[in-house]
């Protein structure tokens, strides 16, 4: 039932359209911008006069990477976005108290709305990431299917990881604007201490990105890839079973 809700909620505020829209326009971004640069910088002037403009254009595992990026960051801070309030703002409006005086279990409440934000998060980023491979295929050479739905099937975990987070933080303030930013901070965070400590922490979920690279130039599945996507899938499991516990024993 709220899982229907969720739904119904998410078309009527449109989000069914916009934000696939978005996620397109952040994955031919980057590629698009790249292909044409050496024509826009012409066409725009201010070189010398006989100056030649030499840009070498990056093979198409490189350019579909240029999307997963666009993600990363762009991407990233739209799903904060869109999740922030999901939990938060109901418990604010009093909305989350009214659900569960009904016979409605906590963790139906918080699976059903984590569900409808995840469907509609991989549904934009996989439409994206079709659009980035059409334009990768025709401006850059030709990438196989098969590579493009294994960088979204490794880097979707990640999604989903934010997305967990975002609704545990949710649960625990009723101001989305402070639930955006921690959720944002813990992100960068994790990206930082992976980074600082790669040689320690390496099946950190952030480095999926990463995976997502190698996936794109061998085409192997390695055992560190599935090893970071296992230690992923606990770290989604215990952030909503956390998420569902706190929604529990904490004031609404």
């Amino acid at each position: 039932m709220i899982f229907k809700k969720e739904l119904l909620e998410n078309w009527r505020n449109f989000k069914w359209i916009w934000v696939p829209i978005v996620f397109i326009l952040f994955g031919i971004m980057d590629p698009i911008t790249t292909y044409y640069m050496p024509k826009i910088i012409d066409a725009v002037g201010g070189l010398p006069e006989g100056a030649q403009i030499n840009i070498p254009q990056p093979p198409p595992e490189q350019a579909l990477l240029m999307s997963i990026n666009e993600y990363s960051s762009l991407g990233v801070l739209m799903i904060v976005l869109i999740t922030m309030g999901i939990i938060s703002g109901e418990k604010k409006s009093g909305v989350a108290e009214l659900i569960l005086s009904r016979p409605v279990s906590f963790t139906n409440y918080i699976t059903a709305k984590w569900a409808s934000s995840i469907l509609l998060i991989l549904v934009s980023f996989i439409t994206g990431m079709m659009f980035s491979w059409y334009y990768v295929n025709l401006l850059f050479g030709d990438l196989s299917l098969s590579q493009v739905f294994g960088a979204i099937f490794i880097y979707g975990f990640w999604l989903i990881l934010v997305v967990s987070i975002t609704m545990l933080i949710s649960t625990l303030f009723k101001i989305p604007g402070l639930v955006g930013f921690i959720s944002v901070l813990i992100v960068i965070f994790i990206h930082m201490l992976t980074s600082i400590f790669r040689h320690i922490l390496t099946y950190s979920p952030a480095n999926l990105s990463s995976y997502v690279s190698a996936y794109l130039y061998t085409g192997e599945m390695t055992a560190d890839m599935w090893s970071t996507i296992f230690v992923t899938l606990i770290g989604i499991v215990l952030l909503l079973t956390s998420s569902i516990f706190i929604l529990r024993n904490r004031e609404i």
